[in-house]
């Protein structure tokens, strides 16, 4: 059986496809390879996890979530996804700071490729670590904490310095977050957009380029029945209009715990139409929000044919030299299409043609055609720690190219 990524649209490579059950038995396997890539929940649309030698996936490692109250840190296996990680801090009376619309994903893999949620002043999930673990190429393992040299370069990596094993996270006390679904936000608002984004813990919007929703998560209730012209939806919502919210977090203002909030989707369900699409995302400066968006809604009739819903974002900067956040408050401008690669692609490039001048980074574990330049500082963080390039796939190497 062929392995494929979460779309179906990327096939592995691999010749081997290892699972390990312990940590000497992946030092042994790494040091032995010719070159090895960790795959984690392979929730990407491209080729960053391929390999053409020995792929590892990490589920039958072993390994528990490790808290430590007084520090508040948890330390985590690499393999476990938000959804098996985030009852086990509430339960100890932690949170997470931010969590992906979706928590199925695993968090070395989201970490690695620089994912995030949204939230004014709040940054991508990368940010929360605070070490990793990982096996490099001789076999050895090395513990990189945040302080170190090459620590911002060793976070959102792409598996291009070795297997991550573990990751130390930062905690926040738990808390609850109420979800609200408004629809029938007018393109006029976007003079708005700053308060609009500003009006809860997390906020995204959703629209298809003429008809727009705002999902609101916030902690206390709202009370104003026409907020910025809007209607309240009168039932649950899924983010493509036409899908029942049956696999969505609860909505309708009930008061709940964060890891049920935070993500659009339920972490005991799989999401909806999980495969039938591709995704792409782009990040851009903060202020340069509201111009690109209109921008954006002047091509629109060229980007619904192969579209099933956007996603807009906001996501505050960090100081990972890969992270599409590296330096700058940001807004994300996320794009779920149609599984149709050769229908997408042109409109993909009139998309990242349309918001060129606005200094565009793409989401590293999405469709993008153009590349962002590679820090030197990473370039030489690679050299040193994968200096045969062990690790490398043709992904990375594009990005290191000189």
């Amino acid at each position: 059986m062929t392995l494929t990524n979460w779309a179906g649209n990327t096939a592995f490579r691999a010749q081997n496809v290892h699972h390990p059950t312990s940590l000497d038995e992946l030092q042994r396997l790494v040091a032995a390879s010719a070159q090895v890539r960790a795959l984690g929940s392979a929730h990407s649309f491209n080729e960053v996890a391929d390999a053409t030698g020995d792929l590892v996936v990490l589920d039958r490692m072993p390994g528990a979530v490790e808290i430590d109250s007084a520090a508040a840190t948890a330390r985590v296996p690499a393999r476990m996804t938000y959804a098996r990680l985030a009852p086990v801090l509430h339960k100890a009376g932690f949170a997470l700071t931010n969590m992906a619309s979706l928590p199925h994903i695993s968090v070395a893999g989201s970490v690695a490729t620089g994912t995030h949620g949204s939230g004014e002043g709040i940054p991508g999930l990368a940010a929360a670590v605070s070490s990793l673990d990982l096996v490099t190429a001789d076999g050895s393992v090395l513990t990189i904490s945040r302080g170190d040299a090459g620590f911002p370069g060793a976070v959102v990596a792409l598996g291009a310095l070795g297997v991550v094993t573990s990751l130390t996270l930062d905690l926040v006390p738990a808390f609850e977050l109420r979800q609200y679904v408004r629809e029938g936000l007018a393109l006029e608002a976007l003079g708005d957009f700053d308060e609009i984004m500003a009006s809860g813990y997390s906020v995204s919007l959703f629209t298809d380029w003429r008809d727009t929703r705002v999902w609101l998560k916030r902690a206390d209730e709202l009370t104003s029945p026409d907020w910025y012209a809007t209607r309240p939806a009168d039932g649950p919502r899924h983010p493509l209009p036409a899908m029942p919210a049956d696999n969505c977090t609860t909505q309708l203002g009930v008061p709940g715990p964060w890891h049920d909030r935070l993500p659009h989707f339920r972490a005991d369900h799989p999401p909806s139409g999980a495969g039938d699409e591709l995704q792409s995302e782009l990040l851009l400066p903060r202020e340069h929000a509201v111009k690109a968006l209109r921008e954006l809604f002047t091509i629109g009739d060229r980007i619904r044919p192969v579209l099933h819903i956007s996603e807009v974002r906001t996501v505050a900067a960090d100081d990972l030299w890969l992270s599409p956040f590296h330096g700058r408050d940001s807004v994300g401008i996320h794009f779920t299409w149609v599984r149709d690669v050769a229908a997408v692609l042109p409109v993909l490039e009139l998309v990242e043609e349309t918001l060129a001048p606005f200094e565009p980074r793409p989401h590293w574990g999405k469709l993008f055609t153009v590349w962002p330049p590679c820090p030197e500082r990473f370039r030489t963080l690679v050299g040193r720690l994968d200096p045969e390039g062990k690790f490398a796939n043709d992904f990375t190497r594009i990005l290191l190219r000189e």
